[in-house]
């Protein structure tokens, strides 16, 4: 894996270990014994702009971007996640790795991050293992308006329902906010196209972390992001880069 940052890194011909991701992916630094919220986003894209092949994102991805894509779950506090991703994924619990079980202890995080999903209507399969094994309890974001049914029975199920939005809906900036409250800082979003929109529409997102896949699909699959356009188009700043394979991993931050 070569590399074009992180900043003060050379280039290196080789494949990074675990500890040298973690470190190059590193959430920003404590200031004054307090951390602010930071929201990074992980995503992958042909190079003609498709999200997902066959409404999956694993048949563009690869080896080296799973790496990177544990890495940044084993660096998060908690995984925020649209609904229609979790059913079209097969979303699963994040699990603990024994790799990153010291630098989370010391980082006071839990042995896993947490499982956030992002949903109205809470139309869920309680039956997945995010709700009947998870290590730490999935939590649902959602509207004050949500049907009470519902979220009696997410909570039947394990589930830890909060409030992020005062009609059927979640607001981007209320979920960050819910979320710091419950103590979750370190903040990962890895989709849908629509949940990502909302965020960079709402101005909450810090961070883009996208990998470029070497593959074209052709077909209407969706952008990494969708929903309606910005007044303005969100500026961001290239932070790194590394290449494998003609796979690149890019990270970029909100100017």
């Amino acid at each position: 894996m070569d590399a074009g940052g992180p900043p003060g890194a050379g280039a290196v011909d080789r494949e990074w270990s675990l500890a040298e991701l973690a470190a190059a992916y590193a959430y920003p630094d404590r200031t004054n014994g307090r951390r602010e919220s930071w929201l990074r986003a992980n995503m992958v894209s042909t190079l003609d702009g498709a999200a997902q092949h066959d409404g999956r994102s694993q048949p563009i991805s690869s080896a080296s971007d799973m790496r990177i894509f544990g890495t940044l779950r084993a660096l998060a506090d908690v995984v925020l996640v649209g609904a229609e991703t979790v059913r079209q994924e097969g979303y699963r619990p994040a699990r603990a790795r024994a790799e990153f079980a010291a630098a989370r202890e010391a980082a006071g995080q839990g042995e896993a991050a947490a499982i956030a999903i992002v949903s109205a209507s809470l139309e869920l399969d309680y039956s997945l293992p995010l709700f009947t094994s998870p290590l730490v309890p999935t939590l649902i974001l959602t509207g004050a308006a949500a049907a009470p049914d519902r979220v009696a029975a997410a909570e039947k199920a394990g589930a830890r329902v909060v409030v992020a939005g005062d009609g059927m809906g979640v607001d981007p900036a209320r979920a960050v906010q819910a979320l710091a409250g419950l103590g979750h800082t370190r903040l990962l979003a890895e989709g849908g196209p629509r949940l990502l929109g909302q965020l960079v529409a709402a101005g909450v997102l810090d961070e883009l972390c996208l990998t470029i896949s070497p593959m074209l699909t052709v077909g209407d699959a969706q952008r990494i992001s969708g929903g309606p356009s910005v007044p303005v188009p969100r500026h961001f700043e290239l932070v790194s880069l590394l290449e494998e394979a003609g796979f690149l991993f890019s990270r970029y931050h909100r100017s």
